[in-house]
């Protein structure tokens, strides 16, 4: 029993450390060009649709009614934009910064929207799950705006303008992001035993998550070990990464406890998207620029296990 507990309190960190393990066995077993892409097309296929049905079963225990703007959301707004911004124009005033690469990386680190599976953990450790849901399409409507117009200044691409940026944007999250969110509406509309069944099912979701999760992990790792950049702006990768990761999860809670919502606004602003956060440094920046979203991955899912830990912990002791 004891050791079942202490699996399922620190159930992330497994799923984290297993997905990390994964790729390196993976590697060492040296697989043929063949199986190697069946594997990597195996995990591109799979990775979203745990995400699609791990959002769908949420999203069905949300009343769409309780989807609105709550005052604090326009402050993790304003916060994630102003310093989105500020870093843009500190690379403007010094354009020939040898630290430009990891400024590149804050500004990625700060301005990446809310992680699709934020509302299952805000879920699980007993915040709002529709506030969080609220502020994940409001932060990925201003990012898809912001970044196409602050990039272009910071780091110009003559192959991209401004309209291919945003809908590269748009086609990258909102499919899944806006997707399971109308299936459960729809669901809870027309399908009314289908959806109180779907709602009983009580922590499906967050284990889908764990799956999914030791999935990324995974395909972080491969991504961070097939990156040349030498280590020490790697060291600083991962400083900025991870400065940035606690900074936002403190300001969150802070600014959302304000409201009593701490757990949903330090998930809003903390745990981020961090597939997207790699796709916009790679597609905006540079390769070595994504890296930091391969290790604000890592910061912000160790942050998650500890808290999941906490919560699991609080209850029993109740």
């Amino acid at each position: 029993m004891r050791i079942m507990r202490f699996i399922k309190d620190w159930i992330l960190i497994f799923s984290i450390l297993s997905g990390v393990a994964g790729y390196l066995c993976c590697r060492a077993l040296h697989p043929s060009p063949v199986v190697r892409d069946f594997v990597v097309s195996g995990v591109e296929t799979l990775q979203p649709l745990l995400i699609f049905f791990m959002l769908f079963i949420t999203f069905c225990k949300v009343d769409p009614r309780h989807l609105r703007l709550c005052r604090y959301h326009w402050w993790l707004l304003a916060f994630q934009c102003s310093v989105f911004v500020a870093l843009g124009c500190l690379l403007l005033a010094m354009p020939d910064s040898g630290m430009r690469v990891v400024i590149e990386g804050a500004m990625i680190c700060f301005i990446c929207p809310t992680a699709t599976a934020g509302a299952v953990i805000t879920r699980k450790l007993g915040g709002n799950a529709s506030h969080i849901i609220t502020y994940t399409i409001l932060i990925n409507l201003f990012a898809a705006l912001l970044i196409p117009t602050v990039v272009p200044f910071v780091h110009p691409n003559p192959l991209m303008t401004r309209w291919n940026a945003f809908a590269l944007i748009l086609c990258k999250v909102f499919p899944l992001l806006l997707l399971p969110l109308l299936f459960a509406f729809l669901v809870r509309r027309f399908l009314p035993t289908f959806h109180r069944r779907i709602t009983e099912l009580r922590d499906l979701a967050f284990y889908l998550w764990v799956v999914a999760l030791a999935l990324a992990m995974g395909v972080t790792t491969r991504y961070i070990v097939h990156s040349a950049i030498p280590l020490s702006v790697q060291l600083w990768l991962v400083a900025v990464s991870l400065a940035s990761c606690v900074m936002q999860f403190w300001i969150g809670r802070k600014i959302g406890g304000h409201y009593d919502d701490k757990i949903a606004g330090g998930q809003s602003l903390g745990q981020k998207n961090t597939v997207l956060a790699i796709w916009l440094g790679y597609a905006f920046f540079s390769p070595i620029t994504s890296v930091a979203g391969g290790f604000y991955s890592i910061w912000h899912n160790v942050i998650n296990s500890y808290q999941v830990y906490r919560h699991e912990r609080n209850g029993r002791t109740e």
